[in-house]
């Protein structure tokens, strides 16, 4: 993984991070990547992630054409037949 930097940050942009690193539990230095990750629109989080998941498999159930599923009785039926 890359290491960053940054100097000359601004006081206010300083206690913000410092603010929300404790309101988050987590590190200043973890703050600020999930700061620039959401100012940058990169999902970080594992929470926003699942989120994505979530809706990608609902639309595809969507597009799932019921009729194209077997039934769960005809497929154990077929499994035991081997």
């Amino acid at each position: 993984m890359k290491s960053l930097q940054v100097r000359d940050v601004p006081e206010h942009i300083y206690q913000k991070l410092l603010e929300e690193s404790k309101k988050e539990h987590r590190s200043l230095a973890q703050q600020t990547i999930a700061s620039l990750a959401k100012g940058l629109d990169t999902i970080l989080s594992p929470k926003d992630k699942r989120k994505e998941l979530l809706s990608t498999i609902s639309l595809k159930k969507l597009e799932l054409n019921e009729k194209s599923l077997k039934d769960p009785v005809d497929l154990i039926r077929e499994d035991r037949e081997r």
